[in-house]
């Protein structure tokens, strides 16, 4: 398309783009940011690069940038916290757009000192750039468009108009993804990954359980009441996140989720699948992992801390449990529950009376051949009859059975 023509205020420039976007809603955000480009492509404007931007709600991410460029080349990068008191961002046109809430454009036919970006992109054979925010309902969170061309004559009036009406376009797309994405990481962070599948999928009425097989693992830290009596409050809540921090790191390899904290204490489950021998083999290493890098990781944290290192004991058991929804009519709690459940935050509660890391309940332990070794008979509180107990091998050289 030569100047004239692009230069002409046809608005059939941008015709069958909204049914096209319509048509093809349920593409992932990449692959529609990438064919959106192509469809402008194809409608004659001179695209070179274009950057789609979202902020999202995540404890370590800020957002996702989506590049893509005329060679066919796409990317997906994250942007992780804090990245917006970084010199990347505070020198960007992206904080332009987010302030003035107006778009921003830029001729490359010049040095770009004061925005280092756009002086990549013209060292790199740019000649024009524009960004504009997008457009969302909710407008506390950073969206953009950006299109850069390597055109020498760059970007035209009526380019920069109908680029404009194009990105008005994809928004609500682009948003319905970010919420999309913000409402499954936000579920993910605080219940689990498949729980807040579940959740997301429509499994929200009080009451409605299934009954699943799984290995459930209990652990609780020793001397914690003691430790936020004495220490700050910020000293225990550095502690707290370096403690959960090291037993997620061991549980989530090993298809492990944690379904709740509760204060110094975590549940997970290791559910049955395929069989329970397999859960049980996933939940014991797990453990294991966990007591080690709690040993040596967790210890220097506390350590650093000005704390002695502090102990910690978990319970293993295996048996059905309820898995679902429970609570009032307007706050429910995804979990588990059960004479299993109770039974592994017994052998927890042992563990602390008996002062060693990990307790296994027998049953667990059958389906652990060569793992876990019987340390003897103990009483459980709730249990009306007293129970073969067994421990990891180095602690169990510590008892004698009885």
């Amino acid at each position: 398309m030569n100047k004239e023509e692009r230069e002409a205020p046809r608005s059939d420039r941008l015709d069958g783009l909204a049914s096209w976007l319509g048509r093809d809603a349920g593409l992932p955000l990449p692959e529609l940011h990438g064919m959106f480009c192509e469809k402008l492509v194809e409608r004659g404007f001179p695209l070179w690069r274009s950057s789609l931007g979202l902020e999202l709600l995540h404890p370590e991410q800020s957002g996702v940038r989506l590049l893509w460029a005329a060679t066919g080349e796409t990317r997906v990068t994250q942007a992780p916290q804090g990245v917006a008191t970084t010199p990347d961002y505070l020198n960007s046109p992206v904080r332009i757009v987010d302030e003035t809430e107006k778009p921003f454009r830029r001729r490359l036919t010049e040095p770009v000192a004061d925005l280092p970006l756009l002086e990549t992109l013209r060292l790199e054979g740019g000649t024009d750039y524009v960004i504009f925010p997008l457009r969302f309902l909710d407008t506390t969170r950073s969206a953009y468009l950006s299109f850069t061309t390597a055109d020498p004559r760059g970007f035209t009036k009526v380019d920069l108009q109908r680029l404009e009406d194009a990105s008005r376009l994809i928004s609500p797309y682009a948003e319905r993804r970010a919420l999309r994405r913000m409402a499954i990481d936000l579920l993910d962070t605080y219940v689990g990954h498949s729980a807040g599948e579940r959740i997301f999928k429509g499994q929200i009425r009080r009451g409605a359980v299934d009954t699943i097989e799984a290995a459930i693992l209990m652990c609780d830290m020793r001397g914690f009441t003691a430790l936020s009596n004495r220490a700050e409050r910020q000293v225990v809540i550095e502690l707290l996140d370096a403690w959960f921090e090291r037993i997620e790191a061991a549980i989530e390899p090993h298809g492990g989720e944690i379904l709740k904290f509760m204060g110094d204490g975590l549940l997970a489950i290791f559910r049955a699948d395929p069989d329970r021998a397999d859960a049980c083999r996933r939940g014991y290493a797990a453990a294991l992992e966990a007591r080690a890098s709690l040993r040596a990781g967790f210890g220097a944290a506390c350590l650093a801390c000005g704390e002695a290192p502090i102990g910690f004991a978990m319970g293993l058991h295996v048996g059905e449990v309820a898995y679902g929804n429970v609570g009032g009519r307007h706050r429910l709690d995804f979990t588990v529950l059960g004479p299993a459940v109770n039974y592994a935050s017994r052998l927890e509660g042992l563990a602390k009376r008996l002062d060693i890391p990990l307790l296994i309940s027998h049953e667990f332990a059958q389906n652990v051949p060569g793992g876990p070794v019987e340390i003897g008979v103990y009483p459980l509180r709730g249990i009306s009859e007293a129970e073969r107990i067994h421990a990891a091998p180095e602690s169990s050289a510590l008892y004698a059975s009885t």
